[in-house]
């Protein structure tokens, strides 16, 4: 009978130590999104390039991913100017959705430009040059009016 519970004794998984858990759970609060990207106010697109992409990427995972407003809003709530972007239609002229969505803000004498939709797959951002009229995008984009 002994050697039974011997066996089933060394069958049993330990429970972890305090100690344990409250180094593993400060190791893992102290610094979560330490290599997070942030918008960066006196750099270049190509600095901001990561933070632009994090938040194209973001809104792309959630419900909105083909409304070109939820990326404008979703840009200008992490700091971006908002008078500085374009954004093209979300529907083409037939009332059909878009095939891809173009949304940029002009940085510099540069662009951050994203495209999404279901023509590029997963979203695309990238850094290009401004155009001379101090806009980004060639062809018709849509007013930001609200």
């Amino acid at each position: 009978m002994l050697l039974g519970v011997i066996a089933l004794a060394g069958c049993t998984v330990p429970e972890p130590s305090p100690s344990t858990t409250a180094s593993a759970t400060a190791t893992a609060t102290e610094e979560p999104f330490a290599d997070a990207p942030e918008l960066v106010p006196d750099g270049t697109a190509d600095d901001n390039l990561p933070f632009f992409a994090e938040i194209v990427a973001q809104v792309w995972n959630g419900p909105d991913q083909a409304s070109g407003r939820a990326y404008i809003d979703a840009l200008t709530a992490a700091g971006f100017d908002k008078a500085a972007m374009e954004v093209t239609a979300d529907e083409s002229t037939v009332g059909n959705a878009a095939e891809s969505i173009q949304f940029s803000v002009r940085w510099g004498d540069e662009c951050l430009v994203g495209q999404v939709g279901p023509a590029t797959g997963a979203p695309v951002s990238v850094v290009l040059p401004g155009l001379p009229d101090g806009g980004c995008m060639l062809g018709q984009t849509r007013p930001i009016d609200w």
